[in-house]
């Protein structure tokens, strides 16, 4: 019998999750998404060469193509005292959430999802859990997103501004549109009062990056941003949780959009086929388990102060390709 699969969230991994499971024979799809969809969000509109692989298995790479992500095809870190470059291997993409959830939305429902603005019932069945984060922190020991979109000098870079506990990335996107995306412990963002113009000047680098670039949006802020993954997690019942809810990495690594559509469109097809979610686990964990270890580490080293002097050893491309989702 073919199954019928919920799939609660319509973002990236939702969407990625519907598309793969109706490829796989799914007999009906449901997408349950209860927020005003599509909006901005705070995300650092980066895609890795990887997703080329992961939308062509859902037959939309040439469809991407069609929205005119930004060729990125150079990769900056900056940090106080010092700064190293990198030619990427392959190029990268940058597209804001907005056109790229909107896409991604329309091609689900001409593929035949049915999609329903209203909470997600309780899960009964196949269901995937693609409903971003829903961990919560300590006050005053939290992280925060802020984000905004930028119009100026377009650069076919992806450039990482590290400062004060803070990282700020700025990229290009669509249709001549710059992302200025960062985050920052709460403690950082109280002692600015929360402006983000303010603390964005406070790296020298990246308030000169800045000149050449006129703010187009009120800053967007999101949080608490908690770290960590399901991988080790039990499977419970016929639930699989997919992008944020199975994982939130570091988004300095720049990760987050593909390993959301990578293991939503995995959930989408084990929901299908009724693949355990304990199986269905560790072939995420066998693909994602390094990318975070990584980035937990190198977190780990700018929260002591030493990711600085780490970046003099550790090759920026050697960091770059250690935080890929390892697709073989």
């Amino acid at each position: 019998m073919q199954q019928v699969v919920s799939i609660h969230g319509g973002a990236l991994a939702g969407c990625a999750a519907a598309l793969a499971a109706l490829r796989a024979g799914a007999g009906a799809v449901r997408v349950f998404e209860k927020s005003r969809f599509p909006r901005h969000k705070v995300c650092g509109e980066f895609l890795s060469n990887g997703v080329e692989a992961v939308l062509r298995n859902l037959s939309l790479w040439d469809g991407f193509q069609s929205l005119a992500p930004a060729p990125i095809s150079r990769i900056a870190l900056h940090f106080p005292r010092k700064s190293s470059h990198l030619e990427l291997p392959k190029p990268c993409w940058g597209i804001s959430r907005f056109a790229l959830d909107v896409w991604l939305m329309r091609q689900a429902i001409t593929a035949g999802v049915e999609w329903r603005t209203e909470p997600a019932p309780r899960a009964d069945g196949p269901t995937v859990l693609a409903f971003g984060r829903k961990d919560t922190a300590s006050k005053g020991h939290r992280t925060f997103g802020f984000k905004a979109h930028h119009r100026g000098t377009i650069s076919d870079s992806i450039e990482l501004f590290f400062f004060d506990g803070c990282y700020v990335g700025v990229n290009p996107a669509e249709n001549g549109i710059t992302n200025v995306c960062g985050l920052g412990p709460e403690s950082v963002l109280k002692a600015h009062g929360f402006d983000y113009d303010a603390l964005c000047r406070r790296s020298p680098a990246l308030a000169e990056r800045l000149q050449s670039l006129t703010r187009h949006m009120d800053w967007l802020s999101v949080g608490p941003l908690v770290y960590g993954n399901r991988f080790h997690s039990p499977g419970e019942g016929s639930v699989y949780p997919a992008g944020d809810a199975l994982g939130f990495v570091d988004p300095f690594t720049g990760t987050g959009m593909l390993n959301a559509l990578l293991s939503g469109a995995l959930a989408g097809r084990a929901a299908a086929t009724g693949n355990p979610v304990d199986a269905y686990l560790r072939e995420c964990r066998s693909l994602l388990h390094r990318p975070f270890l990584v980035s937990s580490v190198f977190r780990a080293a700018m929260r002591s102060g030493l990711g600085e002097r780490a970046a003099g050893y550790v090759p920026a491309s050697l960091l770059f390709r250690l935080t890929r989702a390892h697709l073989g």
